[in-house]
């Protein structure tokens, strides 16, 4: 470990073929994160605020919320005055909601190229890619099992595209690695393919320790103690049930000061109430406990409200996605976050097409702009999501990420500076002329309207000849470019070979396992 830390240590003082890739590194243009200057969208009065609110504590205070097979946990919460009854905790009213007080209202997750540092909370919005498909999909091969190779492909699109901020956690699942050691490569990827932020591991506890112990030799350890690189996502096993591996890996990420997204995992009407009220009511319980919980663990550590919300087909039983009861969840529970003083994650590209069809496209864009006005500020799966989070497509990835600049341009508002309200352009062309070669027309062509990146504009003609391309292949296609053009950003030589070391050496410490 010594040695490793030296030659991290060694590397930092720079070398010649890391700037021989700067020279010769492909550029391109990646978006600053999103800050708002629209209103966000509140659909619940004080009234009901208040009542969900009262509801909440209630729930933490009578019923309560178990903490299963962690024992240290238990005493954390004995000592700050909560009744334990065997793995059940029962909170008392306000000792909750005093305790998150302690978390910060945002802060900066940097990333190894200090120009794609993001601010989490206000009122920014920060992009992360789909996260936890074991599956894949693309036109050519079809569904199948994810790959370490896929992965791979996926963090290179992450880090090409433009309107993507951050480069996610476990974009697709590697299943041809073992289970107990995936995540040592999945990481690996994040700090060598990209130069985004990026998300630690939460399957066990040891294995958030590799994210932080790996996070020092890319950053150094000093910088990793008093910063935050890292954002995890930390699922509560709803209803009202907090399990010994995800708070393990909670306890670890906190003690670190390393941001942890505390989110319960709703399907309304199995994991929450049929209605939108009773299920606010529950997740606004259960980030409280999650939430207070990790500031036991460490005052201060940083923390996101997460609310990830769906309802199901009572025919079927299966999630759906674009519903109108989802959004105004997320909405409410917007509302909920930003009374406690956190930064808010929900939202995605969510879906439950097989396909990057009309219905993918319609549940898509329905989740995206509603979380948008909802105010969150971490978005997850924001592109490539398929089949209800099964499946992670290399098509819709992109399609996804592309219309990702449609919220960048949403969220700019209305300009009304002078430039804004163009009178200029009115007063020249004046009436029965066009605005088409007026002189204001000609200083703001370039930026005046979003333009998709991806899409077909051309005249039916064109597009006929051209072989009629739907926008599946469109982004085939545009997959393929991309990863044809991809060039690894530099990486100092020590530091690589460092992190290389570290995860061969973790890897050959023990068996593999697939369970």
């Amino acid at each position: 470990m010594n040695d490793v830390a030296a030659a991290g240590r060694r590397g930092r003082s720079g070398g010649g073929a890391t700037r021989r890739a700067e020279r010769t590194a492909v550029h391109f243009e990646t978006a600053r994160f999103i800050e708002r200057n629209i209103p966000n969208f509140e659909i619940l009065n004080e009234e009901a605020l208040q009542i969900i609110e009262w509801n909440a504590e209630t729930v933490l205070e009578e019923i309560g919320v178990n903490f299963v097979e962690n024992p240290a946990a238990l005493a954390l919460w004995r000592s700050a005055g909560a009744d334990v009854r065997g793995e059940r905790v029962h909170i008392p009213r306000g000792l909750a909601r005093k305790l998150c007080a302690t978390a910060p209202s945002r802060f900066t997750q940097y990333a190894r190229n200090p120009e794609r540092n993001v601010e989490v909370g206000g009122k920014n919005l920060v992009l992360a890619p789909v996260y936890g498909p074991p599956f894949v999909r693309d036109q050519a091969g079809g569904r199948r099992y994810a790959t370490i190779a896929d992965f791979q492909n996926f963090v290179k699109l992450g880090y090409m595209s433009k309107w993507l901020h951050h480069s996610g956690g476990t974009v697709c699942e590697p299943t041809d690695v073992a289970v107990n050691k995936r995540h040592l490569d999945m990481l690996l990827a994040h700090m060598t393919l990209s130069d985004k932020p990026y998300m630690g591991s939460v399957t066990e506890p040891s294995r958030a320790a590799d994210s932080v112990e790996m996070s020092k030799l890319l950053f150094g350890a000093d910088f990793v103690d008093q910063n935050t690189v890292m954002t995890s996502l930390i699922n509560i096993n709803s209803p009202l049930t907090f399990d010994s591996t995800m708070m393990g890996a909670l306890e670890v990420y906190a003690k670190a000061n390393q941001a942890a997204i505390i989110s319960p995992f709703i399907v309304g009407g199995a994991m929450a109430p049929v209605t939108v009220a009773g299920t606010l009511t529950q997740v606004l319980a259960e980030v409280l406990a999650g939430v207070s919980y990790s500031q036991l663990c460490r005052a201060g550590a940083p923390v996101i409200f997460g609310a990830f919300v769906t309802s199901i087909d009572m025919n079927s039983g299966a999630p759906t996605f674009g519903t109108p009861e989802a959004a105004h969840i997320t909405y409410g529970a917007g509302q909920l976050a930003r009374r406690l003083g956190l930064p808010y994650r929900s939202g995605g590209a969510f879906c439950g097409s097989k396909l990057p069809d009309a219905q993918a496209a319609y549940e898509s864009a329905n989740s995206l702009n509603m979380a948008l006005l909802a105010g969150v500020n971490f978005m997850l799966h924001a592109c490539g999501w398929l089949e209800g989070g099964l499946v992670s497509s290399y098509e819709k990835f992109v399609m996804d990420a592309d219309q990702l600049g449609t919220l960048h341009h949403l969220a700019q508002g209305v300009h009304m500076d002078t430039n804004g309200q163009a009178m200029d352009a009115i007063r020249e062309v004046g009436p029965g002329g066009h605005y088409l070669g007026c002189q204001h027309t000609q200083a703001n062509f370039k930026s005046a309207f979003w333009r998709s990146d991806l899409f077909d504009y051309k005249p039916f003609e064109t597009w006929a000849e051209e072989g009629a391309r739907d926008t599946e292949t469109l982004a085939a296609e545009r997959v393929k470019k991309m990863l044809g053009d991809y060039q690894q950003p530099a990486l100092d030589d020590g530091i690589a070979e460092s992190l290389r070391d570290y995860v061969e050496r973790k890897k050959a410490s023990a068996p593999d396992a697939f369970i």
